[in-house]
């Protein structure tokens, strides 16, 4: 789903580390994202706070399309937005019709045309997070819902010698999806806050050597300026740690909900 794709072609960072090259990305994406289980997974976690009354949704940077096509509701239709043409590519064979190349500061749906908006795996790798928000408001009818992932590098956080690694580095505040933020954008635009839920990032168990090779290829860019000493010193680090190729726990995603005022 959102993790996926871009805005603009390319998701932004604030100008921090090095960004993935998502028109690359898509060719292996959904096999290095954690693939079917993870897909099925924030599917339906989405799909527990779409209201029953819902007749549309619109995936933002739905990327290959692999979450989205699994929102499946009968009456709910269901539409996927993506910056990127590669990922765009893919998302339309899965989403016929309904995939659009679109950025998500600038959709193209009239005022108080949906039901419903999802923004997963996003907020937390752009500068422009109220954008978004403000956009994805002004296209929700009222009792409308935003559904947004908040606090993701948060998540991945699971207490592991990994993570003990690469906290000092680790910023909640610095995040754009902070759900503090999140819901203070939210609150600025007429959206309320609702009760959200979680999922669980099947097959994201980080592992010392996979985590060395995102480190050094640009995956932490959220967070981590990409400093080559620091990240040497990292690596050393991380390539010290025992069981280098055995996963440690899954993250557990946090789903925010907020309703569009009527």
């Amino acid at each position: 789903m959102s993790e996926a794709g871009g805005v603009n072609g390319g998701r932004g960072n604030g100008g921090r580390g090095t960004l993935l090259d998502y028109e690359a990305e898509a060719a292996h994406y959904d096999r290095t994202r954690g693939g079917v289980p993870r897909a099925e997974a924030a599917a339906q976690a989405v799909l527990r706070l779409v209201p029953a009354s819902a007749r549309t949704l619109l995936d933002l940077a739905c990327g290959t399309g692999l979450v989205t096509e699994r929102i499946v509701r009968t009456g709910l239709s269901v539409y996927g937005a993506d910056a990127a043409h590669a990922m765009l590519r893919t998302a339309a064979t899965r989403l016929p019709g309904r995939a659009v190349r679109a950025d998500a500061r600038r959709l193209p749906f009239p005022d108080a045309s949906l039901d419903a908006v999802s923004a997963v795996w996003l907020l937390h790798l752009v500068p422009f997070a109220p954008e978004i928000v403000a956009e994805a408001a002004r296209v929700l009818r009222p009792g409308g819902v935003l559904i947004a992932t908040v606090d993701k590098d948060a998540s991945h956080d699971v207490g592991s010698d990994i993570d003990a690694v690469l906290r000092p580095l680790r910023s909640a505040a610095a995040a754009p999806d902070r759900a503090e933020a999140v819901t203070r954008h939210a609150a600025a635009h007429g959206l309320a806050p609702a009760p959200g839920t979680h999922f669980v990032g099947h097959g994201q168990g980080a592992t010392p050597r996979a985590t060395v090779r995102k480190l050094r290829g640009g995956y932490f860019a959220s967070w981590y300026d990409g400093d080559p000493a620091v990240t040497d010193t990292l690596a050393a680090a991380l390539t010290a740690l025992p069981h280098q190729d055995r996963p440690r726990d899954d993250p557990r995603y946090r789903l925010a909900r907020f309703v569009r005022r009527g």
